[in-house]
């Protein structure tokens, strides 16, 4: 089937499945919207992505009353984002473009998620064109659909525009939009990410003079952006004016000075963080620790770095399993010290709980073990990733095998191919 015919018969699918709640699909049965979220997130296929999500559409689930709001949005931009991944953007289009025709369009909530969704594959002009069409579609219009237009803006990575719609988007529907405490966060967070830390502040005060409240969001933004570009006594000044107001401090400012210290001070002053944050009933989580076992690897201190990643399930309960971040930190600085055997055994565990981390993490691993003659074991991995990664990512890392003669130069044992495809099957069982 040519990519026309695809695209015609992607576009026709999803018309049936809007039109018809009764539709049934042939790819994947009818699932909850709860059950397509967690296939979704182990999903990296683009195709397998959408046979989900269609399955979802079929049994009307995404539109129905009975489903969360929130669990609908986060199914589509899971989806949207493995489309993205793989720049399958006329398919991108084609999924969003099928949902208008949903009687649910009438709803704000509900066209605000197609926006977000354009954002999540940095198609920009086609969110702003379904914020300007809301009219048309009988869509009331109000900050909520304002907001989501501005984090279309973020997540399309376009910092410079979201001030430029902060101003102008309120003038054009001046008894309609109003922008309230997330519009103005959101703003912050265009000026932070765009390297213009002191507009951020500026804001912040000017949120503070008419009386906006500064949540503890915008707050983390902005004491991050300082840490990050150097600015440590503004950050700790900022840090003391939170306590001082009473400000709910919560997990996530806490590990922003984690991160600060990880990279500056060192583990004892890392630890040191924890500790002050379990004396005000904050538990310190995943990226807490991952943030000492970082600390840790930049010392070179890589058995410390292993002992809090081997703890990583006793500590405080289920909240502090190793995550991606935990898999790709350690396993990157193990074989920049050189510790490739090491960083195999952490890689196996990577792929059994579904968290393989990044190109470049494993680029790294592979080559090490190519250098040591370790062929099978480089083989091992390179199988993983092929069955993990977007096409896309497929495609590049076929080149990187080719330019190592991955499977040009003789192998050797194949324990490791054996060891690696028994634990995928266990994880799959």
């Amino acid at each position: 089937m040519t990519p026309s015919r695809l695209y015609l018969h992607f576009l026709r699918r999803f018309s049936t499945a809007v039109t018809d709640p009764t539709t049934t699909t042939t790819t994947a049965a009818a699932i909850t919207v709860s059950k397509a979220k967690s296939k979704l997130r182990k999903v990296h296929d683009p195709d397998k992505a959408l046979a989900i999500y269609n399955s979802v559409v079929s049994n009307n689930t995404a539109s129905s009353s009975s489903s969360s709001p929130l669990s609908s949005r986060y199914a589509m931009e899971l989806t949207v984002r493995r489309l993205a991944k793989s720049h399958r953007f006329s398919d991108v289009e084609a999924l969003i473009e099928s949902r208008k025709r949903d009687p649910l369009i009438k709803t704000e909530a509900f066209l605000s998620t197609l926006i977000r969704s354009y954002g999540r594959a940095s198609m920009f002009d086609h969110a702003l064109k379904t914020f300007e069409e809301m009219e048309q579609l009988g869509t009331p219009r109000s900050v909520v659909s304002f907001n989501a237009l501005l984090a279309a803006c973020l997540h399309s990575d376009n910092f410079e525009r979201v001030p430029h719609l902060f101003d102008e988007i309120p003038q054009r529907y001046p008894n309609v939009i109003t922008p309230d405490e997330v519009s103005y966060g959101m703003l912050i967070k265009s000026y932070c990410d765009s390297g213009s830390v002191d507009k951020a502040v500026e804001t912040m005060r000017a949120m503070e003079e008419k009386g906006v409240e500064v949540n503890i969001i915008a707050l983390t933004t902005i004491l991050g952006s300082l840490y990050k570009s150097g600015r440590t006594d503004a950050a700790e000044s900022l840090w003391s004016e939170m306590v001082s107001k009473g400000c709910e401090l919560d997990n996530t400012v806490y590990n922003v000075r984690l991160m600060n210290a990880a990279k500056e001070k060192g583990p004892e002053r890392v630890k040191e963080l924890m500790e002050e944050m379990r004396s005000v009933g904050l538990k310190p989580d995943t990226v807490s620790y991952n943030y000492l076992m970082t600390a840790y690897c930049v010392k070179g201190m890589m058995g410390e770095a292993k002992k809090v990643y081997e703890g990583l399930g006793e500590k405080e309960g289920c909240c502090c399993a190793a995550n991606a971040a935990t898999f790709r930190t350690l396993i990157f600085h193990l074989c920049i010290n050189g510790l490739y055997e090491e960083g195999l055994v952490v890689f196996k565990k990577s792929a059994v709980v579904h968290k393989v981390p990044d190109f470049k993490t494993c680029k790294h691993l592979t080559e090490g073990l190519v250098r040591n003659n370790r062929m099978e074991d480089a083989r091992g991995v390179a199988r993983v990733v092929k069955k993990k990664y977007p096409p896309r990512l497929v495609a590049e890392w076929k080149k990187l095998e080719e330019s190592l003669g991955l499977y040009t130069k003789k192998a050797g044992s194949s324990r490791t191919r054996q060891v690696l495809d028994d634990q995928e099957s266990d994880a799959a069982a």
